[in-house]
């Protein structure tokens, strides 16, 4: 019996372990996919002559807005997400800190999503093609 329990246990880990793989694979290929979105993006930008501009954070509570070093072109109108000037694909959302009110606030680009809002409670999930062809039909008229 105890025999049946630790095979049947090493089972279980083996297959815990090949669905976590798996789904590591899935967020990577979709990461990928989302990059060469992003890059596409930045070629197109640049193309139709959309400069990119210096880009703003806001605190997770709202009420603040910070200067980055990023540049780059917002993706929504809420100026919640933006690509970057390389191909990045930042959140523009950062804790409250004093000391970026002066000196501005630290960007890590984000792993990019084929889904811009999927998982989260802010707004209706879009997909990230959908919102890189929006805006580059806006041209250089964005909110």
């Amino acid at each position: 019996m105890q025999d049946e329990r630790a095979a049947w246990l090493a089972h279980h880990r083996l297959a815990v372990a090949g669905r976590a793989a798996a789904q590591e694979a899935g967020r990577d290929a979709e990461a990928r996919q989302a990059v060469t979105l992003l890059e596409d993006f930045v070629r197109r930008a640049g193309e139709q002559g959309l400069p990119p501009h210096p880009l703003r954070a806001r605190s997770y509570d709202g009420r603040r807005s910070y200067q980055t070093r990023a540049r780059g072109w917002y993706l929504k109108s809420n100026r919640s997400v933006a690509a970057g000037e390389g191909g990045e694909y930042y959140v523009l959302s950062v804790p409250a800190s004093l000391r970026a009110r002066f000196t501005g606030a630290e960007l890590s680009p984000s792993t990019p999503r084929l889904i811009v809002g999927a998982g989260g409670g802010d707004g209706e999930p879009v997909p990230l093609e959908q919102l890189l062809e929006r805006r580059l039909k806006a041209g250089v008229r964005w909110p």
